[in-house]
C-alpha cells in the first residue's frame, strides 16, 4: 500500500513537469530537486517559517478535511502551501509570495521528506489534495493574527 501510494505521488508531481519521465529519472538519480511549473496543476503560498508553521498547527488542531502537500525551504525559513490554481486571485501581506502561472518551484522527491534543504512537512499523497483558499487564509489568520495575515484578493 505504501509503495503504491509512494508511486501515486511521485506521477501527480511529475505530471507538472514539461516531460514527466525525465523528472521522475531526475528524482530516481538522486536529484535533491527539480524544477517543476506552478500553475497549472497547483500554485503555490509562499508565507515566512513562524507563520506557516503556526498554519499547520491551526489546520490539525481544527482537523481541516482539505489538506495538500506543504514543502518547507529550510535554508530561506518559509513554508510553501499548495493550492489549486488561480490566476484570478492573489495574495498580499507581510513576507506573502503568491507563486503561480509563469513561475517554477524547485521541488524534492515526495518520498524524501528530511535530511536536505528543502523537505516535505506533508508530503503529496498522490490524490491531488490540495488546500482550500478559504481554509488556508482562516488558518493564516489565526496563526499570525488578523493584521499581519495574508489575505486573498482577487483581481479585476
Amino acid at each position: 500500500m505504501q509503495r503504491t501510494m509512494r508511486k501515486q505521488a511521485v506521477e501527480w508531481l511529475a505530471a507538472a513537469a514539461r516531460d514527466p519521465r525525465t523528472c521522475k529519472e531526475q528524482w530516481d538519480q538522486g536529484a535533491d530537486a527539480v524544477l517543476l511549473e506552478a500553475g497549472r496543476l497547483w500554485d503555490v503560498l509562499s508565507v515566512p517559517e513562524h507563520l506557516g508553521l503556526g498554519a499547520v498547527d491551526v489546520l490539525r488542531r481544527t482537523r481541516a478535511r482539505a489538506s495538500g502537500p506543504v514543502l518547507v525551504n529550510c535554508g530561506a525559513r518559509r513554508v510553501g502551501f499548495f493550492l489549486p490554481p488561480d490566476p484570478a486571485s492573489e495574495w498580499v501581506g507581510p513576507g506573502v509570495r503568491h507563486v503561480g502561472r509563469g513561475s517554477w518551484v524547485a521541488v524534492p522527491p515526495p518520498h524524501r521528506s528530511t535530511g536536505w534543504r528543502l523537505e516535505w512537512l506533508l508530503p503529496p499523497d498522490g490524490t491531488g489534495a490540495l488546500y482550500n483558499p478559504d481554509v488556508m487564509e482562516l488558518a493564516l489568520r489565526e496563526a499570525g493574527g488578523a493584521p499581519a495575515a495574508p489575505t486573498r484578493v482577487s483581481r479585476p
